[in-house]
């Protein structure tokens, strides 16, 4: 059976999402036309709200409301603006900052060194990482990279490049299995691994 284009078309759109198969994005599709025309306006102008209001900070990277800019991390002066924990995301941060414990602040890199993929150094912000160690004060860099083959490459990566600025390098502890992301992992193992954090050697 062939539907109308504009159920083919809204199905197609949730099919994009990740995670979402088929027979969920259908059911997505039939939940929003059995559903009331103002809660169909109000889901777009949410979805086109975030694309106009949501920006990345200028500091770290991660997203922050137009109106906010730097972030409220990092325009927080409780934080400790010496130690940067790095990450690929900004769900890991939401995850990190779940767990709790952390006061320092951020950098997202917005992925992962991977050359064979074609992710080299300039698809990542490890330029503006650098940038921001020079221009301190920083003591302490956290690569808190996801403990998979990409983020333990991106690890070493930076280790690399940060090594002449003579900082403290580390990285969390074990406890964090590899292969596994931390938007994933509950708040205990987080906030364990990130106070057992080890130093980094570049070898």
């Amino acid at each position: 059976m062939n539907y109308p284009e504009p159920i083919t078309r809204l199905i197609e759109a949730f099919r994009r999402l990740p995670g979402v198969g088929p027979r969920s994005a259908a059911r997505m599709t039939w939940h929003v036309l059995n559903g009331s025309y103002d809660d169909a306006v109000e889901m777009a102008r949410a979805v086109v709200g975030v694309h106009k209001n949501i920006t990345r900070c200028t500091a770290c990277g991660n997203y922050t409301d137009t109106a906010s800019n730097p972030c409220p991390i990092c325009a927080d002066p409780e934080r400790d603006a010496a130690t940067i924990c790095v990450v690929e995301s900004a769900e890991d941060v939401l995850a990190l900052e779940r767990a709790g414990g952390y006061r320092g602040v951020y950098h997202v890199l917005g992925g992962t060194f991977n050359p064979a993929s074609g992710k080299g150094a300039a698809a990542i912000r490890s330029g503006e990482l650098v940038q921001r160690a020079k221009n301190g004060p920083v003591n302490e860099i956290i690569i808190a990279t996801n403990p998979s083959i990409e983020g333990e490459a991106t690890a070493l990566y930076l280790a690399e490049i940060l090594e002449p600025l003579g900082l403290q390098i580390t990285r969390p502890a074990h406890g964090i299995p590899m292969g596994a992301d931390l938007e994933f992992l509950d708040g205990d193992t987080i906030a364990r691994a990130m106070s057992a954090r080890r130093r980094m050697e570049n070898k």
